[in-house]
């Protein structure tokens, strides 16, 4: 009976909005396999850690960011023989949504890091089996924008209603009337709380600034058919 040996690795999904567009980070890959191909921020996980701290390490090392910044959470596990020419790799996903950041600055052994478009990364542009994982992640997060309140780690501490909006028509890709959306954001309960203060955005009238509530799930959801 043989026994063949198998490696553990991290991968980040990591989303974010820039420039009105859903984004992704992703790191030029500075050394064999794939080398100078696009790829997920990720590594391997070192004997001494628990997959957690190892994800938050090699996004430390390859882009200078913290996942933690935003909502952070395990997404899959990926394990299809050859999926890694190294060897029998298993891969851990992690998946965060993040307010905008600054731009990455590569480091380690990535060539070079920065906030792409999703829908600019096409089927087989990725290394690895990085656009399967990229694709999960994406899907994740606009599910998960359906039942809880997790569209404001898109936001900044203190948003309008019209900001969230933007948020979800960005990740659903899609436009939702704002009355109605007005309506379901502030009928549900706990999704967010006003603030008192006010902001005036693009010269226009006073929007009534919102912060994110207690929920952890909507009550009712905000379903991606049939929202109008």
């Amino acid at each position: 009976m043989t026994t063949s040996v198998v490696s553990v690795t991290v991968d980040l999904v990591l989303l974010t909005i820039r420039q009105g567009a859903l984004q992704a980070l992703m790191i030029r890959r500075g050394i064999e396999p794939y080398l100078g191909r696009w790829a997920l921020p990720g590594g391997f996980v070192l004997p001494d850690e628990d997959l957690e701290e190892a994800a938050a390490r090699e996004l430390r090392e390859e882009t200078g960011l913290d996942p933690r910044a935003g909502h952070f959470e395990q997404l899959a596990t990926y394990g299809a023989p050859g999926r890694d020419p190294r060897g029998r790799v298993v891969t851990v996903a992690y998946l965060a949504l993040l307010p905008d950041l600054p731009a990455p600055v590569a480091g380690s052994d990535a060539a070079g890091a920065d906030w792409r478009p999703v829908d600019d990364i096409k089927p087989g542009d990725l290394a690895f089996d990085h656009d399967r994982i990229l694709a999960d992640g994406i899907e994740r997060a606009r599910a998960k924008l359906e039942y809880t309140p997790l569209a404001t780690a898109f936001c900044a501490p203190e948003f309008t209603v019209a900001e969230l909006r933007s948020v979800y028509e960005t990740v659903w890709r899609t436009r939702l009337d704002p009355r109605n959306f007005h309506r379901k954001v502030t009928g549900a309960d706990g999704f967010v709380e006003a603030t008192g203060g006010t902001v005036i955005r693009d010269r226009g009238r006073p929007a009534q600034l919102y912060r994110r509530g207690p929920a952890t799930l909507l009550h009712p959801p905000l379903l991606r058919s049939g929202q109008e």
